[in-house]
């Protein structure tokens, strides 16, 4: 993105985010890249950054682990890897072996279904793979503290073994004239020391003509003389040159692991990048989680669609200090590209030109902001911005002077992808004047197609934007009452300076405030009086219109809790018929079995009775159930000592009684020639033709 000026981004405060940023990046790789954060003007890159730091960002929230946990600056080791007989120490080689420890386990945690679902994450070791190799060459030289193993080579095994008996010789000489010298009352009380790599003896300076040998030096006291013993001579200087070997030994093995990792330089290199890129987009994250950033949709083409955004350096600032930042909700689109924001100082006009600005450009740089997920962001390719008093003594310009250049550099150099902020457009004039050339200039630039954000106190900017196409008013919220600003964008009228208002409320003399209206002009004095009284019914409207809200959110809360209860009536009916069912069922199944019973003992009595008609009459009696036709007039005679018949066609809310069973029941519902009786609590269809109406008989007294 092309930026005017030059410290467009110190004044929308770019450079306070990228130092944010830096602070939660640990690699060197990532410090560098955020303070040299690029804003993308290409959709393909932008989309591809967001979905990095998304992923990353719900990474975090799930804990969910990421195995970037070795933060390597192995810049200066793989610049020296790829110089031709370069060697590389144990301890740079083990560095070397974390980063390959950790891109295994990076490309091990991208199974199959992270791949799919952190793709764009993935998509950072989609240019590079994973050698295993490396950890093998040097696993076989160093061992886990860094140290040229004894086996590297067979000369180094040999030359450590040699070294190992020629010690054990020397030790064994050493303290047999330690112990010599000690009866003799010749040694200090440390007894031994080494000097320049070499064993020595601790001798009384009056003895260090007494014991033969080199002397290699004296203690600060001077009453410690060092001698290295005559008969140590000859195998101190063998274990010295076989020490010398084993250097040049194992400066040959490293320098051979060198060169021969040297040829894989490129990729680790590629895998330092990945990284410090993984970092990176942690850091990212991090800074998301700090100011509340979510992932808006970007569409390609020129667009502002923030709803809720917050500025997130005053997020910051408020959280620390326990305030509460007021959101802003707008919309630039191809109908409405500029938006005129008036209002009083101080009510929040310019850090809401700010807040729009600095969240393009983070969005812009693959960064998640502090919006509403349902905000858009278009993209566009210049960003300009004038805020301030820009006076020039260099150049001998005034603040005025200095606002005009400004300008035109806008108006010559805006298109439709230009997003521009102007802070009190037309100021550093007469107003007259001024308000005239700051119609031009906005007029210019709404023939360029060009999207901004401009901020005036001038009567004619507001009048221009409410009867130009493409060009929108704005007001910035204020308490006339209690003269505090509200921080809040009203979007589609122009708003009030409220001049008058805040002299009289901070107890100006109303003699001055009189005499001040009568200089104003009859006409401009009542369009500002009509815009706080509009700003001040809006006011009341929207808190209304809250209201009106809450009221409908407790008419759904209301509704859901009934829609609960009415279900649970429901199911308490479901389990009080399925209950009523079971006991019917239960009620069949012993009767069958008492019936299976029955005719089993029938059976038997048939083979011994003699007399068969008494058993076939026993089985007729069962069969025919005369005994329930006994019960079944019992019955009737209950139901009509109740209820009397009454005739006539039937309908839903009637008493029925059904002329098999006599049972009574209501009817509710009509199904044709059927009707549903609800008898009990069990509904049953039965035949019109088989029901007749009933009415219950009064209790005679």
């Amino acid at each position: 993105m092309k930026l005017y000026p030059e410290s467009a981004h110190l004044q929308l405060e770019f450079d306070k985010v990228k130092a944010l940023l830096v602070e939660h990046c640990q690699a060197e790789y990532a410090k560098n890249k955020a303070r040299s954060l690029r804003i993308h003007t290409r959709k393909e890159f932008i989309d591809v950054e967001l979905k990095q730091s998304h992923q990353y960002s719900q990474l975090l929230r799930n804990n969910i682990y990421f195995p970037n946990d070795h933060i390597l600056n192995l810049a200066k080791e793989l610049k020296l890897l790829g110089i031709p007989g370069a060697v590389l120490i144990g301890e740079d080689l083990m560095q070397i072996r974390k980063l390959a420890e950790s891109i295994e386990r990076i490309f091990r945690w991208f199974d199959n279904e992270r791949k799919t679902a952190y793709e764009a994450l993935a998509k950072v070791i989609s240019h590079t793979y994973y050698e295993k190799i490396i950890i093998a060459m040097i696993d076989d030289v160093l061992d886990e503290h860094g140290q040229v193993k004894d086996n590297a080579s067979k000369e180094l095994k040999d030359i450590r073994m040699n070294v190992y008996r020629k010690r054990n010789e020397l030790r064994k000489v050493f303290e047999k004239i330690v112990a010599k010298l000690n009866k003799q009352g010749y040694l200090a009380e440390i007894e031994e020391s080494f000097m320049s790599g070499r064993r020595v003896l601790a001798v009384f300076a009056e003895q260090k003509r007494t014991v033969k040998g080199i002397l290699h030096g004296e203690s600060d006291s001077r009453k410690t003389a060092f001698v290295e013993p005559e008969e140590t001579i000859e195998l101190n200087n063998q274990v010295y040159e076989l020490e010398n070997d084993e250097r040049k030994e194992v400066y040959r093995i490293l320098r051979e692991l060198t060169a021969s990792l040297a040829s894989y330089s490129s990729l680790l290199t590629a895998w330092h990048a990945v990284i410090g890129e993984y970092d990176f987009i942690r850091a990212k994250a991090k800074l998301a989680a700090d100011i509340k950033g979510e992932y808006p949709a970007v569409v390609d083409k020129a667009h502002v669609h923030l709803v809720q955004a917050y500025h997130p350096l005053l997020y910051l600032y408020n959280q620390r200090s326990n305030k509460t930042t007021i959101p802003v909700s707008i919309t630039l689109d191809d109908n409405r590209r500029i938006l005129v924001i008036s209002g009083p100082n101080a009510g929040g006009k310019t850090v809401t030109l700010k807040t729009i600005g600095l969240l393009q450009m983070m969005v812009q740089s693959g960064l998640l902001v502090p919006v509403h997920p349902s905000s858009q962001f278009g993209i566009f390719k210049q960003l300009m911005i004038h805020i301030g008093d820009t006076q020039s003594i260099e150049f001998e310009l005034s603040t005025y002077s200095s606002h005009l250049i400004h300008m035109k550099y806008f108006m010559e150099n805006a298109n439709g992808k230009t997003l521009f902020f102007i802070d009190e457009l037309g100021s550093g004039s007469d107003p007259n004047l001024g308000g005239a050339f700051a119609e031009v200039i906005l007029q210019e630039l709404a023939k360029k197609h060009a999207f901004g954000v401009v901020t005036t106190h001038y009567l004619n900017l507001k009048i221009m934007a409410g009867k130009t196409p493409g060009i929108i008013n704005g007001a910035m919220g204020f308490d006339e009452k209690n003269l505090q600003p509200q921080y809040k964008l009203l979007i589609g009228k122009p708003g009030s300076s409220y001049t008058f208002s805040i002299a009289e409320r901070i107890g100006l003399d109303k003699d001055l405030v009189k005499r001040a209206r009568e200089l104003v002009d009859d006409d401009q004095f009542r369009l500002d009086k009509l815009l706080n009284r509009t700003e001040q019914d809006l006011r009341d409207l929207e808190k209304k219109e809250k209201e009106l809200q809450l009221a409908i959110k407790e008419n759904e809360r209301l509704k859901k809790e009934m829609e609960q209860v009415l279900h649970k009536e429901r199911h308490t009916q479901q389990v009080e018929l399925l209950k009523e069912q079971n006991r019917v069922s239960e009620e069949r199944i012993a009767y069958l079995k008492d019936m299976e019973r029955k005719l089993k003992q029938m059976l038997i009595d048939w083979r011994k009775e003699e007399n068969k008609n008494k058993v076939i009459k026993q089985m007729e009696d069962l069969l025919f159930k005369k005994n329930e036709q006994k019960v079944m007039g019992k019955m009737q005679k209950k139901i009509d000592s109740k209820f009397a018949e009454v005739g006539g066609e039937i309908k839903v809310g009637d008493k029925v009684k059904m002329k098999r069973n006599h049972q009574v029941g209501e009817v509710i519902e009509m199904r044709g020639k059927r009707a549903v009786v609800k008898i009990g609590l069990l509904p049953m269809q039965v035949e019109v033709n088989d029901l007749v109406v009933v009415k219950e008989k009064l209790n005679e007294e």
